[in-house]
């Protein structure tokens, strides 16, 4: 028996099934689109209740829908119920499978098939609910094509739901599952056959108004349809709210990372445990590192290890409690190896629950600021000791000037036979080796006199070939090189030839084993930056030694330093060598390495026109007897007692007469009282006044009386016509020149004349 359908009803079946379709389609894509596994969960379940229950709401509605006449009909609730859950249970279980499928499709079609075949026991089991006095039965042809359709719209719509389409593409798609959908329904519905049973036919309608029912389905089903749609649309329109602001952020961060990069200042940000997690390009051109090798790393293992220890212990855990610090002291250690001295300055950046977002850094390098301020500390270190070791060389100078005096003038009371000859002699030559250390004092502290003129380095190299050589054993080997056409250069000669030898017998010293010690000497080199705009010679001695390593020789230059064992070395080698470059023009520098010998170079200023002026002033001596000062009135000044006595004996001895004084102003007073004195011997560094000052003082009553200032010092500022310097400490050869000199500039225009200790005219 066949019975009738109410289209209207019939109708908004189809419409559900549309409506159910397009809502789960729309609820897929916030599936795929959840932030978190509760969101997706909460999705998956809306979608699946859309569907399934939309399903089986169009699924009722068309069964409210079909009527036969004179039959009533009624539901079993619990079949109904059981149908309704079976849909949502399979769709989602589908939905599930098919969210998390792979390329293969695998899932999509398990998934389909799952679904499919749900809808058909939802389907089926609904039928089986309908209560009436009937026997259905069923088409086998059309349940199978009912079957076919169901897990085809299944597939479809599961493979719809996931595409990520469009809103039109979603809404045709709706169309076509929906139709699908009622296309199975349908089928099913035509599959079935009902046998009346004659007593069950019964005059008037169904037991309960089924219109009324199928309008309540399936205005429930369509507003909860309706409120999901509208949550996904709120959904979708907050999420790209917060994907817009999310952009917005990463765009903020973008550009304040390439503001950050791009800072001209060495910056790095760390997070709570202390790594990098962003730098400064200033900061990777300082530290020579790249980005990819640097991110993600703890900063304290950038650290030199004293460092890392105090930032560790103490500067850390008083950062993160401060929220600041400024101006931290720490050693670095870049790619390349090398420490790097920087001040670091500290701030650090919480949200507003207190929770540490960042900690910002910045960097000063102050490598180059600290080794200035080591320099500086160092050259007052040495200015100190050179002013100690000139006052006290100066001191010295004046005890050997009365040891040599007395003993040149005790030797010239002894006969030639007598014991005491020889005693003296040893004793003499003791204080001649005493003034020889006491001029090397001085060539450190720079107060050495110097004689400079032109000479020729290679040409004085090669006249001291064979000192050299003899200085040398048998198993070191010397080399001379020589560039054509070296530059002469102006420096004194002697100092020149002791400053050498002490080179080549520290080379000697330096390779007990044996070896090569070469000599180079080149006026095309470039100078270091401190001669710049000057142009200078290089004198290079290099031995194949064991070297030193830094420490040794950062101390190389200190006064009294020595690695040689006791009693073979003063320690005033190389400082007599630096001072005497210095002290020329030039600059001493030492390159060594543990294993790789030494080198040594000497920058010697070069001559730029002939020194004619030593020859004029030798030219100007007079031819006045050396030992005869007979008819001589003259004045010895000086505050030290026993020099002076010393310095009238001598005077006393050459035929002088003598009048002495420990005083300047004394001095000065009998030089304007008395108009007989033909000649003044003053000391140079005396208190309340100076050999300069009295001279100068005596010119305005004495202009042209002649002077000899007596000094240990190369400063002494003299700038008399009628005055000569006499070097202590002197003989009484010295001494006798000088005066005798002094004397001869008194008619002419005359020049400053320096006496040496030998008695010559320098």
């Amino acid at each position: 028996m066949s019975g009738n359908h109410n289209w209207i009803l019939l109708t908004l079946s189809i419409s559900i099934a549309v409506a159910a379709s397009y809502t789960a389609l729309d609820l897929a894509q916030r599936v795929n689109e959840a932030s978190s596994r509760g969101s997706r969960f909460a999705w998956l379940t809306a979608a699946a209740v859309c569907m399934g229950g939309g399903i089986w709401s169009m699924h009722f509605v068309a069964m409210l829908s079909y009527s036969i006449p004179s039959i009533a009909i009624s539901y079993d609730p619990f079949l109904t119920g059981l149908s309704l859950c079976i849909a949502i249970l399979v769709t989602g279980a589908a939905f599930e499978l098919v969210s998390r499928q792979t390329e293969s499709g695998l899932l999509l079609w398990l998934g389909g098939l799952l679904m499919g075949i749900g809808i058909v026991a939802m389907h089926y089991i609904g039928m089986s609910a309908m209560l009436m006095p009937a026997e259905l039965s069923y088409d086998v042809l059309w349940v199978t094509i009912s079957v076919f359709i169901a897990i085809g719209a299944a597939v479809g719509a599961l493979w719809l739901a996931f595409r990520g389409s469009r809103m039109l593409h979603r809404g045709a798609a709706a169309v076509v599952m929906g139709f699908a959908i009622s296309g199975m329904h349908f089928s099913g519905m035509r599959a079935a056959s009902f046998d009346i049973h004659v007593h069950g036919v019964q005059d008037g309608a169904a037991t309960f108004s089924q219109g009324a029912l199928a309008i309540g389905v399936a205005s429930v089903t369509l507003m909860i349809l309706l409120a999901a749609v509208v949550a996904a649309m709120f959904d979708r329109r907050f999420a790209a709210l917060a994907l817009k602001e999310a952009q917005s952020l990463r765009d903020s961060e973008e550009r304040f990372r390439q503001l950050y990069r791009a800072t001209p200042l060495p910056l790095h940000a760390l997070d709570e445990a202390g790594c990098i997690e962003e730098v400064s390009d200033a900061w990777l051109a300082m530290l020579g590192f790249s980005r990819p090798d640097i991110y993600g790393r703890l900063f304290l293992t950038l650290m030199a290890d004293e460092s890392a220890r105090r930032r560790s212990e103490y500067d850390w855990p008083h950062l993160m409690q401060a929220g600041a610090s400024k101006e931290k002291e720490y050693r670095l250690i870049a790619s390349d190896g090398r420490a790097l001295d920087v001040l670091l300055s500290s701030r650090v950046e919480r949200d507003t629950n207190g929770h540490v977002v960042r900690i910002v850094e910045g960097l000063v390098d102050v490598t180059d600021r600290k080794a200035a301020e080591q320099a500086l500390r160092q050259a007052q270190k040495m200015e100190a000791i050179g002013q100690l070791t000139g006052g006290v060389a100066h001191d010295f100078n004046n005890l050997l000037t009365v040891i040599i005096g007395s003993l040149d003038r005790a030797l010239r009371k002894f006969s030639a036979d007598d014991n005491a000859i020889k005693l003296m002699n040893n004793a003499l030559e003791a204080a001649q080796r005493g003034a020889s250390l006491t001029q090397r004092l001085l060539s450190f502290a720079r107060r050495q006199n110097l004689d400079p003129q032109t000479v020729s380095v290679p040409q004085l190299i090669e006249g001291m070939h064979q000192l050299l050589v003899s200085s040398l054993p048998a198993n070191v080997l010397i080399s001379n090189h020589f560039s054509p056409k070296t530059p002469l250069v102006k420096v004194d000669p002697h100092q020149l030839e002791m400053a050498l030898l002490n080179l080549v017998v520290n080379a000697r010293d330096a390779m007990p084993a044996g070896g090569e010690i070469t000599i180079v000497v080149s006026g095309e080199l470039v100078p270091p930056r401190e001669l710049r705009g000057d142009r200078h010679v290089c004198l290079k001695v290099m031995d194949q030694g064991s070297g030193m390593d830094e420490e040794t020789l950062l101390k190389a230059r200190d006064p009294f330093f020595t690695t040689k064992g006791v009693g073979k070395g003063t320690g005033l080698g190389l400082p007599m060598v630096a001072g005497f470059a210095e002290q020329s023009g030039g600059l001493m520098i030492l390159y060594s390495e543990l294993g790789k010998g030494t080198t040594v170079e000497l920058w010697l200023p070069e001559a730029t026109r002939q020194a004619e002026d030593a020859v004029a002033r030798s030219n100007a001596v007079s031819s006045a007897s050396l030992d005869d000062l007979h008819g001589y009135v003259i004045l010895a000044v000086d505050d030290d007692a026993l020099v002076l006595m010393n310095t009238e004996a001598i005077l006393q001895d050459l035929g002088a007469d003598v009048v002495t004084t420990t005083s300047p102003l004394h001095a000065l007073e009998l030089v304007q009282s008395r108009s007989d004195f033909t000649c003044v011997v003053s000391d140079f560094a005396m208190p309340k006044m100076t050999g300069a000052e009295l001279l100068s003082q005596c010119r305005v009553s004495r202009p042209d009386l002649p002077f000899v200032i007596a000094t240990g010092y190369n400063e002494t500022p003299i700038s008399d016509e009628i005055a000569v310097l006499l070097v202590k400490p002197f003989t009484d050869q010295a001494l006798c020149r000088a005066v005798q000199d002094a004397s001869s500039r008194r008619a002419g225009t005359g020049h400053i004349v320096q006496a040496s200790a030998r008695g010559q005219t320098e």
